[in-house]
């Protein structure tokens, strides 16, 4: 893996806004992980054909900060699929102002477990 090349699927998208900051202008650490979040959902629910539900984050690490106008992508790589959960690995990248140069800003793995309609685990589908 090249730290000038994201790992896993292009999986989301989005612009940080200045509704997104602190009072210094910075970007909400928090805001990061939710778009993160965001992401892994995506993943785990298209892998577990259904309903996830986020379970834990580990080894968060914010590596650069992101800036207002910079566009955050969100990648994902399905590390692990036990019977009910799985671990998906996260990586965030900014492009600076939309369109310079690409920085890896954060990386966390997340832990999703697939659930039914009544929010108990269900196993997840084998792969086909």
């Amino acid at each position: 893996m090249s730290e000038d090349t994201p790992s896993g699927d292009l999986t989301l998208r989005t612009m940080a806004m200045p509704a997104d900051t602190n009072a210094s202008g910075d970007i909400f650490g928090g805001w990061v992980l939710s778009q993160m979040d965001l992401a892994g959902g995506i993943a785990a629910g298209q892998r577990a054909i259904g309903r996830v539900v986020t379970i834990a984050v580990d080894k968060m690490k914010f590596i650069r900060p992101v800036h207002v106008g910079d566009v955050l992508c969100v990648y994902t790589e399905i590390m692990r699929v036990g019977n009910t959960s799985m671990e998906i690995k996260l990586e965030a990248w900014a492009l600076r102002q939309r369109y310079g140069h690409r920085e890896k800003v954060t990386e966390a793995i997340f832990t999703f477990v697939s659930v039914d309609e009544d929010g108990r685990p269900r196993p997840v589908p084998k792969e086909c």
